[in-house]
């Protein structure tokens, strides 16, 4: 066998190699709206996927959405009606400042207050970013 018959065989022997997606994503608002307010029931798991605090993803939506909430047992309640896309949207921009590392892209961070100033620390890299907005 020549060189390019032995090339053959070996690309007919690899395994297929498919692309990964991202070992990190967002999960969907899943909900629904109740008279005059949007339930959404799985937002625990997606904090637990973030990683952060109920409060803290809590009050980011309420003050980008503009709209009084609550936080009953499991679900969060919404004081209008509001579309799931309009709720994502603002889960993606929260994972964005406040979760994804702006060096490596990697989701594992932390937030660490040091004086009066709160730093995303990513535990991947080691990279320290200011946080620019104050929830």
């Amino acid at each position: 066998m020549d060189y390019k018959e032995l090339l053959e065989k070996a690309r007919k022997e690899l395994p297929l190699v498919t692309k990964t997606t991202e070992r990190f994503e967002v999960p969907k608002v899943v909900g629904h709206l109740q008279g005059n307010k949007t339930v959404i029931s799985n937002f625990f798991q997606i904090t637990d996927t973030l990683q952060r605090d109920p409060q803290h993803l809590l009050k980011f939506i309420l003050k980008e959405l503009a709209t009084p909430g609550d936080l009953q047992k499991h679900l969060l309640i919404l004081g209008r009606k509001l579309s799931a896309a309009r709720v994502n949207e603002k889960i993606e921009q929260y994972a964005h400042e406040f979760v994804i590392c702006k060096e490596c892209n990697k989701p594992d961070t932390k937030i660490v207050k040091e004086g009066d100033f709160s730093f995303l620390r990513c535990m991947a890299c080691g990279a320290r970013q200011p946080v620019k907005s104050k929830i």
